[in-house]
């Protein structure tokens, strides 16, 4: 057993990061390169000085029962000189140089730029998210356009997105874009994003929110900006077609389809649903089967939320899982 545990928990650790493309070390920004690149340097150095603690504990127990040092007629003062290089002079220059890259340097590169700067990295577009146990709202201001879980933002271009919670405190976190930022009930912080190329880019809670933290995923779609733009127009635009009057007993107490009598802003906005690739904050894909599960079981898919179970008969799922495909 002892044999085959150290095994087991490398092969668990390699596969804990498997599945969902969420790469802290594949940067597509300036702001995350310079996280990423913190990051090795920080890796590098205490390897390095991790290396040299071992060699000098190594020596000295290979030379446990020989008194002095080699080559050192005053083995006081080449201890002394030991501790005042290895433990003053290396760590004081260290964490002076961390702190210069990471406290002056990077920062510029990761927070917004004020709105006095006259600089090309000043937002051109804002974008509202507010965080829920557990699932993310998006907004577009200037617009109406609201979705849910994610974000669209056009490629190669500065965008503000401001955020704060509904609840709890959760924390916004696109690894390959840029830092983690809290959000806080009742205050709003900001963050730059800004995506190299367009992409598909995950994002995730960092701040434990509750049962369901591991499964308040979203996605940032770095869409290029005339797609993107498309994208917005469409999203603006109240649901075609007529009002469904089983969504509206059943679900319209808990979310808004604009266009319709149904108004409420307790769960996601579903104007627009079909054309989403996930459901529940990217715990399962958008399909005709999962969308019926979720409309069933949704605390056997994500127990703890706050959708409750609608007790509908396979006949009424059938038909609002028909009807909820048509809103693209």
């Amino acid at each position: 057993m002892w044999r085959t545990l150290p095994g087991a928990l490398v092969a668990v650790l390699l596969l804990a990061g498997c599945g969902s493309k969420q790469d802290a070390l594949a940067p597509h920004s300036k702001a995350a390169h310079g996280i990423t690149s913190l990051w090795w340097n920080m890796l590098i150095g205490s390897a390095l000085g991790f290396g040299i603690v071992v060699l000098i504990l190594a020596g000295a127990w290979v030379r446990r029962n020989r008194p002095g040092v080699p080559g050192v007629r005053d083995g006081d003062r080449a201890a002394l000189g030991v501790v005042l290089v290895f433990g003053l002079a290396i760590p004081v220059v260290v964490l002076s140089t961390l702190f210069l890259f990471s406290n002056i340097f990077l920062i510029r590169d990761t927070t917004l730029p004020t709105a006095s700067a006259a600089t090309s990295e000043q937002p051109k577009l804002t974008v509202r998210v507010v965080g829920h146990q557990f699932w993310w709202e998006v907004r577009y201001p200037g617009t109406n356009a609201i979705t849910a879980n994610e974000i669209h933002i056009p490629a190669r271009t500065p965008v503000e997105v401001l955020v704060y919670s509904d609840d709890v405190i959760h924390s916004f976190w696109v690894p390959q874009l840029n830092r983690k930022i809290d959000m806080l009930p009742d205050q709003t912080n900001r963050v730059l994003l800004y995506a190299d190329k367009p992409g598909r880019y995950r994002g995730q809670c960092a701040e434990f929110c509750g049962l369901q933290h591991a499964h308040m995923g979203f996605y940032v779609f770095a869409d290029p900006p005339a797609k993107f733009h498309a994208w917005l127009a469409r999203e603006s635009k109240p649901a075609s077609g007529a009002e469904n009057a089983l969504f509206t007993e059943h679900c319209g107490a808990c979310h808004a389809i604009r266009g319709t009598s149904s108004t409420s802003d307790v769960g996601p906005d579903l104007t627009h649903l079909a054309s989403r690739t996930s459901l529940a904050a990217l715990t399962i894909p958008n399909t005709p089967e999962h969308l019926a599960q979720w409309i069933r079981e949704p605390q056997s898919l994500k127990p703890g939320n706050q959708m409750p179970s609608l007790n509908l008969s396979s006949s009424e799922v059938s038909r609002l899982v028909a009807y909820l495909e048509t809103l693209k």
